[in-house]
């Protein structure tokens, strides 16, 4: 029987982060697309410029979780608990910058708890805080996020294998399907996109790309 942390790695593959202010057309029809074309794992991520909130926020998510709810893909929330919660999400994903991850993990019980990190020392503080994976990056330059985190290419996935993180990791930062193998052979369990999949001209097409990079054998 596949264990908990299994069935992670398995979810990890392909993971899509998306919001409306990263769509260029219908972020409905962006994440249906998405599912057609193989992602594994779902973030809502609302944040940005004319990003949604409150009600607008709370509906704006309930369309995307029943979505992927029929396709049997797990919905996270980013950062926004409170709305974890009310909508009984799969789990939450928190940075180094939202509320601790111990506190998080008392909150949200069972759900996932997905962790952003850049340190060895963030990571395995974000594991001893409960913690069930890590996300990694960035790992190339991108122009998804607004943060200033410097780069830190493959190497700080090779340095956290090497001092034995036990926890999948996803890598995530301006992946592509040219650079996604780069990823996983550095030692990731899988990769987090953002525009890659939502700024795509063909999704479907951009997504079984990526899938194919990542798992050549599915």
């Amino acid at each position: 029987m596949i264990n908990r942390r299994e069935q992670l790695k398995d979810f990890l593959t392909l993971y899509f982060i998306m919001g409306s202010a990263n769509c260029l057309k219908d972020p409905i029809y962006v994440l249906q697309q998405a599912i057609e074309g193989g992602i594994t794992l779902f973030q809502f991520r609302e944040k940005g410029v004319g990003a949604l909130e409150g009600q607008e926020k709370m509906k704006f998510a309930e369309k995307l979780q029943k979505i992927c709810k029929d396709a049997e893909i797990p919905f996270i929330i980013n950062d926004d608990v409170e709305l974890a919660l009310a909508l009984e999400a799969d789990g939450v994903h928190i940075g180094q910058e939202d509320e601790r991850a111990s506190i998080v993990r008392e909150k949200i019980g069972h759900k996932w708890l997905g962790v952003s990190t850049h340190t060895l020392l963030e990571a395995q503080q974000a594991i001893a805080d409960g913690a069930d994976y890590l996300g990694l990056g960035p790992i190339y330059p991108t122009i998804s996020k607004d943060d200033t985190v410097k780069i830190h290419g493959l190497d700080i996935i090779k340095s956290f294998r090497t001092n034995d993180i036990p926890i999948p990791i996803v890598g995530i930062g301006g992946i592509s399907a040219m650079n996604a193998k780069e990823v996983i052979d550095a030692g990731a369990d899988g990769i987090s996109v953002i525009s890659s999949i939502s700024g795509a001209e063909h999704i479907t097409d951009a997504a079984k790309e990526l899938k194919r990079a990542v798992n050549p054998t599915r």
